[in-house]
């Protein structure tokens, strides 16, 4: 079914920026690809089926881009991610594009399972926990520092896609998850996810800026 492709969006928005800066990218250290149930990722608006799950890759395939999602009707996507636990979350990792097909911004909804193109293009109800703005058009891995504070207990990540840069459609290489994992079979302290030490030839700083339809989409 065609997407009535942005009856509910305008790029001029007039709120406040969530994301300040970019990070430096620490290799594998603290990533959750291992936590996430990867037979559960959808995503919708998707150019054929399964494209979703194939951009959470472990970071040894980061730069493969004969894998992608890409959106099908217009430029906006919903990705759901589920986790096989509890988690929070610290940094999100991107490689998008290239040039006007990366995304406008990234709105981040935990553990909303039903989130629409109708709701999420409105952006009220619900509200996302965090929107990323200042997405870099860049050719490798970027990393955006996440507000903890509203991503913590997370069993579910919807992320919401509302424009390409330009582009008729939207494409990402590589999404990742940076942060902490619990058990919730067990009590006890959250467990800290450590895979590989960090490599620091594959650091990116990137300097913050301040960069400010409405249904499921043929697969």
């Amino acid at each position: 079914m065609p997407h009535n492709h942005h009856d509910h969006y305008d790029g001029n928005c007039g709120h406040e920026h969530d994301d300040d800066d970019h990070l430096k990218v620490e290799g594998e250290q603290n990533l959750l690809f291992s936590r996430i149930d990867r037979d559960g990722v959808v995503a919708m608006n998707e150019q054929r089926p399964g494209m979703g799950v194939e951009i959470i890759k472990p970071w040894a395939e980061r730069d493969d881009e004969t894998r992608y999602l890409e959106s099908d009707a217009d430029d906006q996507l919903i990705i759901r991610i589920p986790f096989a636990g509890q988690v929070k979350l610290r940094s999100l990792l991107l490689k998008a594009g290239p040039t006007d097909q990366t995304p406008s911004a990234l709105h981040l909804y935990p553990n909303i399972d039903n989130l629409d193109f109708e709701d999420a293009s409105q952006g009220t109800h619900p509200a996302p926990a965090q929107k990323l703005e200042s997405i870099a058009v860049a050719r490798e891995v970027i990393e955006y520092p996440l507000r903890t504070a509203k991503l913590s207990a997370v069993r579910s990540l919807t992320i919401f896609v509302p424009a390409s840069l330009g582009s008729d459609t939207s494409r990402i290489y590589f999404l990742g998850l940076r942060g902490e994992w619990q058990d919730l079979r067990r009590e006890g302290p959250t467990n800290i996810v450590y895979e590989a030490a960090p490599q620091a030839k594959d650091h990116v700083k990137i300097p913050g800026t301040e960069a400010g339809k409405n249904s499921f989409g043929p697969g």
